[in-house]
């Protein structure tokens, strides 16, 4: 029995040295695995260090980006505005010149009617029909209508006719 118990001790003994040679194995690799585990979560670390480094200065890029833009937008803004200001200025300079233009061809109408007024009929008859039609029936339109019928009169009736028609319109 004691041959039986000494082989028992020595199987399990031997048992236990495979185990032991299994687990030291297994821890080796273990220990192994964690070694390049922690080399792969320093290199991901890096990575994500150099992508937060990355993400900041974009960052800052674009708000550089917005604060030139934005001050560009202010002077377009501020020349858009200049703009207008002389844009109002320009059209109301327009409209005092179209005003004055009119006065002019007013006061130079009321002078050419005032000259043909006081000609006599026959020679306002032969002045106008040496002018251009449009222009004659301006001239008598601005003339009173009894001053008008006897320049008419004095016309040759076909020159007559052809003021008498522009005047009709």
């Amino acid at each position: 029995m004691k041959y039986l118990l000494l082989t028992a001790f020595l199987c399990s003994s031997l048992f236990s040295i495979q185990n032991s040679d299994k687990l030291f194995e297994c821890t080796q690799i273990f220990n192994e695995r964690k070694n390049e585990l922690l080399v792969e979560l320093e290199r991901i670390d890096e990575q994500k260090q150099a992508l937060n480094a990355l993400k900041t200065a974009t960052e800052e890029l674009l708000k550089q980006k917005e604060a030139k833009l934005s001050l560009k937008e202010e002077e377009v803004n501020a020349k858009l505005e200049q703009i207008s200001e002389k844009e109002k200025k320009i059209k109301a300079m327009l409209e005092k010149d179209a005003q004055i233009l009119k006065e002019l061809k007013s006061t130079k109408m009321n002078k050419i009617s005032q000259t043909f007024a006081k000609m006599k009929a026959g020679a306002a008859a032969n002045v106008l029909s040496d002018m251009d039609e449009k222009e004659a029936a301006t001239i008598l339109q601005s003339l009173k209508p009894k001053v008008v019928g006897k320049i008419l009169t004095k016309m040759d009736p076909k020159k007559a006719s052809k003021l008498t028609q522009l005047l009709a319109k």
